[in-house]
């Protein structure tokens, strides 16, 4: 067996990285990532939305979660509540209040997976005049 002050570091950094390495794969797979979402990210369409589907790469919390809707210049549109598809814990689905009008449009979400990491982000979409 080798005693030497300079093997106890190698040991010692070799064990951190076999240690740590697994950890940091978890938690960085555990995230809720954007899928797909309905309207499409950067999508035209031709009549206003009923509602903003967003799917994830796993199972969000509707109660720590938000979905935004903006037009380009920041004024806000009006969105129901967000909940959860009751068959899919991944999509988190938010209705749209009134008919929106023709223009582009920005969603901006916030949400908390099912192991409590926080994620967000946004994209826009266009309706067609």
């Amino acid at each position: 067996m080798i005693s030497s002050p300079r093997w106890a570091r190698l040991s010692v950094a070799g064990m951190a990285l076999v240690f740590l390495a697994p950890s940091q794969v978890s938690s960085a797979a555990a995230h809720a990532l954007l899928k797909k979402a309905a309207p499409p990210p950067g999508g035209v369409v031709s009549a206003s939305p009923s509602e903003i589907r967003i799917t994830f790469s796993e199972g969000v919390e509707p109660r720590f979660s938000t979905i935004a809707l903006t037009t380009q210049t920041g004024a806000a549109a009006t969105l129901g509540r967000p909940s959860v598809d009751p068959n899919d814990d991944k999509t988190l689905v938010a209705p749209v209040a009134e008919p929106l009008k023709p223009g582009v449009y920005i969603v901006h979400w916030h949400v908390v997976a099912a192991d409590t990491h926080k994620t967000q982000g946004s994209f826009q979409f266009t309706i067609r005049p």
